[in-house]
């Protein structure tokens, strides 16, 4: 177990990276968007290889930091009928959930999506709107960015049982940035309350 939590801590390390560096990718987005829009405006021109980059920046971001997003718990949960489960059961639900359900469909998408980014990239497929953006790269991200994800729900399985095992602490708890939001919240509400500032 010891092999493969180092290898899971690789996995983490190297998804958290990348997603943590693509994630400026959306402060480039909207400085595309922004200059697209004040020189459509103000000159009246544009052009769609601008409007299709901005897509493309945003689609980087998705599908290159769902991976990063997963490993740190921020995917969209159920959490009101989770939180009433035993906490043994979660485990469980949260083990066959990547077993049964993520793991296949990301390695499906990842079977798909290449050869559609083979032949895309074997004619150099460009976009249909005039002076648009060639197409197969935003195609190779679907590739990549899932393949990230097929490699996380793979570190994701080796923890969690690892967690039921007792070989790891349940870092469940924690439940994400929202959680520990949530947390402070709720922290700041209780010291108001003692110090008669909230009724």
């Amino acid at each position: 177990m010891k092999q493969l939590l180092a290898i899971s801590r690789v996995i983490e390390t190297v998804n958290g990276q990348i997603g943590k560096k693509i994630a400026w990718l959306i402060l480039v987005a909207v400085a595309v968007a922004t200059m697209n829009a004040i020189v459509r405006k103000v000159f009246s021109v544009s052009s769609n290889a601008w409007l299709e980059l901005q897509w493309m920046l945003f689609g980087a971001v998705f599908l290159l930091c769902a991976a990063w997003t997963l490993q740190v718990k921020e995917h969209i949960r159920i959490d009101i009928v989770n939180s009433m489960l035993p906490k043994r059961v979660r485990q469980w639900i949260e083990l066959l959930g990547h077993v049964l359900f993520l793991m296949p469909f990301a390695l499906l998408i990842v079977y798909h999506s290449w050869p559609f980014f083979l032949r895309s990239y074997a004619i150099n497929e460009q976009s249909l709107s005039a002076g648009g953006l060639p197409q197969w790269p935003a195609k190779g991200l679907v590739v990549i960015g899932f393949v990230m994800l097929s490699f996380q729900g793979i570190s994701e399985i080796i923890k969690q049982v690892a967690v039921m095992r007792g070989d790891l602490e349940d870092e469940e708890a924690a439940g994400g940035h929202a959680a520990a939001a949530e947390a402070e919240a709720q922290r700041l509400l209780d010291q108001a309350k003692a110090e008669g500032l909230a009724p």
